[in-house]
């Protein structure tokens, strides 16, 4: 089909849902957004022209540098004496940014509250990827030396940072189902397995 489609996935830490993003991109044949969003925001006195020629080259001449520098209108973003500051236009400027790529073409967008900022788009696929702590831990223990007591304090820390940051933006609970069009449990999931039942999904929603 060659209608545009979005497919964002929050996820918690260490549940897979970065690498079913990445794989399912790669075999959808369409861009996978996460880093790349922030990477283009000055993190220290704010944002400028220089910033974009500083950016990683392969993102260069991509739409989402195009977009990026298209919707940079010179406001400073604040700097690390001014975090309210700096979050509020950092969160501003990426939903710009994923508007307009949005606008442009198909992709898969990893957090950032996408599923939020696009919300009244049409061809939006929400997904909410998740494990039980246990999984998580043994994703992560099998990519790090850290003991499985630091992993565990490590993923309660992450997972509710990005509970506030997205209840502060939305004023949703990033864990209610409701936000999203698809909640995947990856306990006894493969990557793959996972990736099937999104495309059946999308495949039901007459999207590709």
């Amino acid at each position: 089909m060659n209608k545009r489609y979005v497919i964002t996935i929050a996820r918690g830490y260490g549940s897979g849902g970065r690498t079913i993003g990445r794989a399912l991109a790669e075999e959808l044949g369409i861009n996978y957004y996460d880093k790349e969003l922030i990477r283009l925001v000055s993190q220290s006195t704010g944002i400028n022209e220089k910033m974009f020629d500083q950016v990683d080259e392969k993102l260069k001449g991509t739409v989402i540098w195009k977009v990026a520098k298209n919707v940079y209108r010179g406001e400073n973003l604040g700097n690390q004496n001014e975090d309210y500051a700096m979050n509020i236009n950092m969160f501003n400027y990426t939903s710009r940014v994923l508007q307009e790529i949005t606008k442009k073409e198909s992709c898969v967008v990893i957090g950032r509250c996408a599923d939020y900022i696009l919300r009244d788009n049409e061809n939006v696929v929400k997904i909410f990827v998740h494990a039980s702590q246990d999984k998580c831990v043994k994703n992560i223990s099998d990519k790090s030396s850290m003991s499985d007591n630091d992993i565990r304090m490590f993923i309660e820390k992450t997972d509710a940072n990005r509970a506030q940051y997205y209840r502060y933006f939305t004023g949703k609970d990033w864990k209610d189902a409701t936000n999203y069009d698809l909640c995947l449990d990856t306990d006894n999931m493969t990557i793959s397995q996972s990736i099937d039942v999104i495309k059946a999904y999308m495949k039901a929603r007459y999207l590709v």
